[in-house]
């Protein structure tokens, strides 16, 4: 049985791969991507129902094609994220394999390149380029035992508030995921408690631009102004609902309890962590420093947007954050759900190489891996902030794409 061989192997037809295939094209790189659902799968079937993108349509995209049928302001839904992938993916007629699953990939010994084994058979590629992105495998604490009279589910399991049993709810993870499902669920009339940790809150808009935009006027998309930051906290901005600010004071006076972070769970109690005053504190002062650079920036360059005075406005403090709950009884609350919005992590377990360092994760610059010819695209901070959204992926591409070619370049030298 003939072996398939090529270039290289792109593995994931979601946003990364998509763009990994655009520039792989233009720059004449033999290649294939291999998808083992649908384009965009992920879009389609892990999320819910309500899920809209976190960026305009203006910016989230990628530079060779607007969304079409909607306003450059509005917030695309989940279901045209996904067609526009697949439409884009026409458009550059990227060889995309559907139903198509890596299962592995090695190094071939004593010569250049790696076997790729897929549930279609073997090929053989000189390079390979894993674009399955940063939302690969949900994320749970072990808090909450299985067999526990509660029922469980992570956020990527969700999908409408008609999915789960009457009650209460508790979400757990108050980033973009977390605080649009507990909105979503309170205001079908449910009980809602959110448990909040340490966030980034910044405003949606400010000032008649939105936040994309004053990521790349302040540089920070880039993050040319290098500023210590911490790993593993929310990032609390939604497109839902037409685009707000995720207000945590105004989520509790809509009637949401919020509670701090979910510590640990007893004979159907949980004990709930002290600091929820503080983190939301501490959000705020996330959301008053973008306002102030922002305001900066305005007077810096003369520009003449109208100013935004109520944006400065603080609602009361609500009393689940002067009479902190520490810990709370299920039964006796009525929580007859648990929602992990706690989010994801790698899983990295079909690439068999020598590509990540003493913790399992994958150890590059700019995507390039530790073991030649393995990239990876779409990760967070991959280059910088922008690197896993639509908006940074593809530039991240360009670079990966013009490596390629470069080390191509050296296989393919021959002294004269």
């Amino acid at each position: 049985m003939s072996v398939e061989e090529i270039n290289t192997v792109v593995v994931g037809a979601g946003q990364a791969g998509i763009a990994m295939s655009e520039h792989l094209s233009l720059m004449g790189v033999p290649h294939v991507v291999l998808e083992r659902s649908r384009i965009a799968e992920r879009w389609r079937s892990e999320r819910w129902d309500s899920l809209v993108a976190n960026g305009p349509a203006w910016h989230d995209r990628f530079p060779n094609m607007k969304f079409d049928g909607i306003s450059p302001e509005d917030f695309p839904a989940k279901e045209r994220v996904a067609q526009y992938f697949e439409d884009y993916a026409r458009m550059v007629e990227a060889p995309v394999r559907t139903g198509v699953e890596v299962t592995s990939v090695e190094r071939h010994a004593g010569r250049p390149g790696f076997k790729v084994s897929t549930s279609a058979g073997v090929i053989e590629a000189r390079n390979v380029v894993a674009a399955t992105g940063p939302f690969q495998k949900p994320s749970y604490p072990d808090i909450v035992p299985a067999g526990s009279p509660v029922h469980q589910l992570h956020s990527s399991a969700y999908r409408n508030p008609g999915q789960l049993p009457e009650g209460a709810v508790l979400v757990v993870g108050a980033g973009a995921s977390g605080s649009q499902i507990a909105e979503e669920l309170r205001q079908t009339g449910r009980t809602v408690y959110l448990s909040v940790g340490e966030h980034y809150r910044p405003p949606r808009s400010y000032r008649g631009r939105d936040y994309c935009w004053w990521l790349g006027a302040l540089g920070l998309w880039d993050e040319v102004r290098i500023r210590p930051k911490k790993q593993h906290v929310a990032f609390a901005v939604s497109g839902y609902e037409g685009g707000k600010t995720v207000d945590f004071r105004r989520l509790a006076h809509t009637g949401i309890q919020l509670v701090g972070i979910t510590r640990s769970y007893r004979d159907g109690v949980l004990s709930l962590e002290e600091g929820l005053a503080k983190n939301v504190a501490d959000g705020d002062q996330a959301y008053f420093d973008v306002l102030r650079e922002a305001d900066a920036y305005i007077e810096e360059n003369g520009l003449p947007f109208p100013p935004e005075p109520l944006a400065w406005e603080l609602l009361p403090d609500p009393d689940c954050l002067t009479n902190p709950i520490l810990s709370l009884d299920l039964a006796a609350a009525g929580i007859t759900t648990i929602i992990w919005a706690t989010g994801f992590k790698f899983d990295f377990g079909w690439l068999k190489v020598n590509a990540f360092d003493e913790k399992g994760d994958p150890f590059h610059k700019r995507g390039i891996s530790a073991e030649s010819g393995i990239y990876f695209l779409g990760l967070p901070n991959l280059v910088n902030r922008a690197s896993s959204f639509i908006y940074g992926v593809w530039h991240d591409a360009k670079y990966i794409a013009d490596h390629i070619v470069l080390q191509e370049g050296y296989m393919s030298y021959a002294r004269p």
